[in-house]
């Protein structure tokens, strides 16, 4: 079988020496072929090596993935979801090392699935909480924010120190 291993940090100081070694040795263990992927440092939307990796992975260069931790591959449970199930769909294996998940068999789905499940009530229960506290805030009189503005992020503490203060800091 041949795979790619997929390793990723956040931050340049992160260290990516120990989930190479695990994949590594992972991947000799059960000697597959394979090819090392290295996102070096990566924000929510860089991550030029794991999309062009991706790109290939559905191409089927790859028999499958593996990656040291689920979190490593994708940052939200929307995209975990969609990309592995498309990868699954397409035939192409995806191992999550250190979480045990080999989502290339009926029970790894089953895990996956249920992981998903309740990834999606939790987002489901914090949108009924925020609608629910909303209406109750309209209810007693008080406004919510107003859709049509937005607050502009950059500098929001410093105008909003010197607008109270008076003081330029």
């Amino acid at each position: 079988m041949k795979v790619a291993l997929y390793v990723r940090v956040s931050t340049k100081e992160q260290n990516l020496k120990m989930q190479k070694d695990a994949l590594i040795e992972k991947a000799k263990r059960e000697g597959w072929d394979y090819a090392l992927f290295e996102e070096k440092e990566s924000t929510r939307k860089t991550r030029p090596v794991k999309y062009a990796l991706y790109q290939r992975l559905l191409d089927k260069e790859f028999d499958g993935v593996v990656v040291w931790k689920i979190d490593r591959w994708a940052r939200s449970t929307q995209e975990l979801s969609r990309e592995v199930t498309t990868l699954f769909n397409r035939g192409v294996k995806f191992i999550s090392l250190t979480d045990n998940i080999d989502l290339s068999s009926a029970s790894g789905m089953l895990q996956f699935n249920i992981i998903s499940a309740f990834a999606q009530f939790e987002r489901d229960i914090i949108s009924e909480r925020t609608k629910e506290g909303l209406k109750h805030a309209k209810n007693v009189g008080k406004r919510g924010p107003d859709k049509k503005t937005r607050r502009r992020k950059s500098g929001y503490y410093q105008r909003w120190f010197n607008k109270n203060t008076g003081e330029i800091l």
